[in-house]
């Protein structure tokens, strides 16, 4: 049960704003995929509008729960994460070329995303101790990014998820960089990378599929492929752009509806809603996740241990880098690696996975004081 003196610290600023930025991607999801055209695309928004429920009812017991006992199975969690992302590869449901999806009766589930969570909680444990007791030494800087990165990245590679191994890498490099790696090592590391550069980027080349090859090529030169990705940025950029100042209005976009955009309900969702919200609404958007970023660093700083410090700023740094990347891929400014906008893009696991990582944010924030220990 939660302490009542508890309640007072809880952060309903947090939680507010991002059922505002779910329901917010509920109409837009509904607006993208209008005129209805088939029974399967009716209940796009609908289905995200019982995920809120859902993930709503997971964020209160995630908050409910002592994060320092939580952590204690961190370890659990990573192994579990490991066990579904090999399961995902043997008897995963495939769609759209991608195999990420493991079937379970009604409805199916994104492991790669659950294993974000777990990613998270892990590593926090492991520097929370490597900080109070251990240096992070060269030796111990390989054997981390072995067990926490590499591993679980090529079996993420395989489904295939480039985009999820992109930002799982900038959170751990940010993470044991703040946790204090020596400069040497960092001098070292970056050699090395430097060294190898090439002969990893042939094997990650030929690794990847046909069409991560064309978004990459696309982004260094969207002419390159002017009926493919090229098209589609060109396309989301028309999409943003033509909302102007103030928007053509709800329900007035064309874009999404006349289907110019790909994925106009998951990884374009940005530009449907700036094409009818115009300027103005995407500052307020963007106000919106400058606040739970903000609040994220705050509780970094403020947390009462070292294991809240690190669970803040891996919850913080995830929601940070799906935003940029996501906003980045609308605008043309990185390469589309199929990444949801957190909170609005339709999804029903990715949306559970955001909210899972807003309790995990709410909880440390709320037992920030030594009153509680």
């Amino acid at each position: 049960m939660i302490d009542r003196r508890l309640l007072k610290n809880f952060d309903w600023g947090i939680l507010l704003a991002a059922i505002v930025l779910s329901l917010t991607g509920v109409m837009t999801i509904f607006s993208a995929t209008r005129p209805i055209l088939d029974a399967e695309q009716q209940v796009f928004y609908l289905r995200q509008f019982y995920w809120i429920g859902l993930s709503l009812i997971c964020f209160f017991v995630v908050v409910s729960f002592d994060y320092r006992k939580l952590i204690k199975f961190a370890y659990f969690f990573f192994v579990f994460g490991i066990v579904l992302l090999i399961t995902v590869l043997v008897v995963g449901k495939t769609g759209m070329g991608a195999q990420r999806w493991l079937p379970l009766g009604f409805i199916s589930f994104q492991p790669s995303e659950f294993f974000k969570i777990f990613f998270v909680l892990a590593l926090s444990r492991y520097l929370s101790f490597v900080e109070q007791n251990v240096t992070l030494g060269l030796k111990e800087l390989f054997k981390t990014t072995f067990i926490f990165l590499l591993l679980p990245a090529i079996l993420i590679l395989k489904q295939p998820h480039l985009g999820t191994v992109i930002i799982l890498l900038l959170i751990f490099l940010s993470m044991i960089i703040i946790a204090g790696l020596k400069k040497k090592i960092i001098v070292v590391a970056t050699i090395i990378c430097l060294i190898s550069l090439p002969f990893i980027g042939n094997i990650l080349w030929g690794e990847l599929k046909g069409y991560q090859k064309q978004r990459l090529i696309a982004f260094i030169d969207p002419y390159e492929d002017p009926q493919g990705v090229g098209y589609h940025i060109k396309q989301s950029k028309v999409s943003i752009g033509s909302g102007s100042f103030w928007g053509k209005g709800y329900l007035k976009g064309t874009q999404g509806p006349l289907r110019f955009l790909p994925e106009r309900h998951t990884d374009f969702i940005f530009s449907v809603f700036a094409e009818e919200f115009g300027l103005i609404g995407s500052v307020f958007l963007f106000l919106l996740y400058l606040f739970i970023i903000l609040k994220g660093f705050d509780t970094v700083k403020r947390a009462r241990d070292p294991t809240g410090s690190f669970l803040a700023l891996g919850v913080t740094l995830m929601l940070t880098f799906y935003f940029i990347f996501n906003v980045g891929m609308t605008l043309g400014m990185v390469p589309v690696v199929g990444v949801p906008l957190p909170f609005m893009s339709y999804g029903g696991t990715a949306l559970l996975s955001n909210f899972l990582f807003l309790g995990i944010l709410v909880n440390v924030r709320m037992r920030r004081f030594p009153l509680f220990y």
